[in-house]
């Protein structure tokens, strides 16, 4: 198939990238190559596919319609993976103004491409951030989400929503896909298992929230890869059995669908920081602090449906996870073992 991944420099999309072009998609790619965290980072994953001869790369913004448009009218891709977006909770209270720009806007301007030329499925990120101040575990799709805890939440609901009308509308098949707390090797900088791992090599203390009471949901990066191209080769069908009387948030009647991707084990955050320890050889030195603004304690994922209709379920255990991180960390920055 040709495959658009948007944010194809990010770690998420350029480890789908790499997945794709092995089994001999053509992949066309965008990235904004923006500097919320290092552009070096991003510059050195693209590297690993650049050169592929199935591969394109287009350096250009998804806020910038005219490109948006040119892109869909030059490659006409086959299917669309939609990842680029800003980032972050904590950065969404700070710039929220970014988050409009890059995961409305820049969404609107996808949905418009897919529309006018005949995209078959558009596969998107959502993420578990969208359950907001829901308390039921495990978090279902079928459970209600209109409380946001942030705007970064936000955004990523109203995709979802957006993503409906367009199927409603005009009968594009779209899958929102709920990441819970992805990490692994090529991740971002600006989350806890890469500040924590660069705070302890440097002896310094690491500040953990909540006291250490969260639990998440930790998902390896390739479980999340695994996930999204099965959801990708199965554009989204409508549910014969939805009904207005008692509407379904995760299916409809148009070709839309909802899924979580979770390791559907959470894990409480000290015990995160337990295989950080073990995989680097070092005992971290911790700094207990309140909940963070926009923060949730615990996320924790039903997979049910990803089960029943992909037959896949992620399996990658923390302890592995964070050692294959700790393996690249230390090759990519070149740090050395303790003895």
């Amino acid at each position: 198939m040709k495959v658009l991944i948007t944010g194809a420099a990010g770690f998420i999309g350029s480890a789908l990238a790499l997945r794709l072009l092995e089994r001999g998609d053509t992949v066309i790619g965008i990235d904004n190559h923006n500097a919320y965290y290092d552009p070096a980072l991003k510059e050195a994953r693209l590297a690993r596919h650049a050169s592929h001869p199935g591969y394109t790369h287009l350096r250009i913004d998804l806020a910038d319609r005219q490109a948006i448009q040119a892109c869909f009218e030059v490659h006409r891709p086959q299917r669309v993976v939609n990842l680029a977006a800003q980032a972050g909770v904590r950065y969404s209270i700070e710039n929220p103004l970014a988050y409009i720009d890059s995961n409305i806007v820049g969404f609107a301007h996808i949905l418009e491409g897919c529309r006018h030329h005949g995209v078959e499925h558009l596969v998107y990120a959502s993420s578990s951030s969208v359950y907001g101040a829901n308390t039921e575990m495990p978090f279902s799709v079928h459970h209600n989400v209109d409380h946001p805890l942030s705007v970064y939440a936000a955004s990523k609901k109203s995709n979802e929503l957006m993503a409906h009308t367009y199927s409603h509308l005009f009968g594009l098949p779209t899958t929102g896909l709920r990441f819970f707390t992805v990490y692994g090797p090529w991740g971002r900088p600006d989350m806890a298992l890469f500040k924590f791992t660069q705070a302890i090599l440097a002896g310094e203390k690491i500040p953990v929230y909540n006291y250490g009471r969260h639990r998440r949901d930790f998902t390896y990066v390739d479980d999340i890869v695994e996930g999204v191209i099965r959801v990708l080769d199965q554009p989204a069908q409508p549910n014969p059995a939805w009904t207005g009387a008692a509407p379904d948030p995760g299916s409809s009647t148009a070709p839309w669908r909802i899924y979580n991707i979770g390791n559907n084990q959470p894990v409480e955050l000290m015990d995160y920081i337990g295989a950080l320890e073990r995989a680097l050889g070092i005992q971290a030195r911790v700094e207990l602090l309140p909940m963070q603004p926009g923060d949730v304690p615990d996320t924790y994922a039903d997979v049910a449906d990803l089960i029943e209709h992909f037959h896949y379920k992620p399996a990658t255990s923390v302890e592995q996870g964070v050692a294959r991180f700790v393996d690249w960390y230390r090759g990519y920055f070149k740090v050395k073992a303790e003895a």
